[in-house]
């Protein structure tokens, strides 16, 4: 089955510093392990890039872009990317009216209907509380994920 992998969990992949760095590895590693193939949209790697070349003093990763580029290609040779199709506007828009969805949470609702569009059942990502409201999305949590012998 394919796991669409948030933002947080790519940027913490590429921050070995960070205490989320080993749990998103691993995470990833397991969904692997149990057969499922990790994914990701445009979307991803969009926000991917703001956060790898933003500065490292505005909890950024410090990327030049040129750098940050060769990140975006190995993402692309690690993960599947699921195109973005000319449907996903309106399956955004009837999300964003359905749930009431207003301000940066746009941004998740844009996820939700990409999965929508691609069938994409279940999403690993830090931030679970921000698509609870979304029906039809199964949240995989990196920390239970990362722990031994996790489903």
């Amino acid at each position: 089955m394919n796991v669409l992998l948030d933002t947080n969990i790519i940027g913490r992949m590429f921050q070995p510093g960070h205490a989320h760095h080993t749990i998103a590895r691993t995470a990833v590693d397991s969904l692997v392990a149990r057969g499922d193939t990790p994914c990701l949209v445009p979307q991803i790697l969009y926000e991917f890039w703001v956060v790898a070349t933003r500065p490292t003093s505005a909890n950024g990763l410090g990327l030049s872009p040129a750098t940050a580029s060769l990140e975006l290609n190995q993402l692309q040779q690690l993960f599947p990317l699921l195109l973005d199709g000319l449907s996903l506007f309106a399956v955004w828009q009837g999300l964003v009216t359905r749930h009431s969805v207003s301000g940066k949470s746009a941004h998740d609702a844009r996820l939700v209907a990409a999965m929508q569009i691609h069938q994409v059942t279940h999403l690993l990502t830090f931030n679970i509380a921000d698509f609870t409201r979304f029906t039809g999305v199964t949240i995989l949590d990196p920390a239970t994920m990362a722990q031994p012998g996790s489903p």
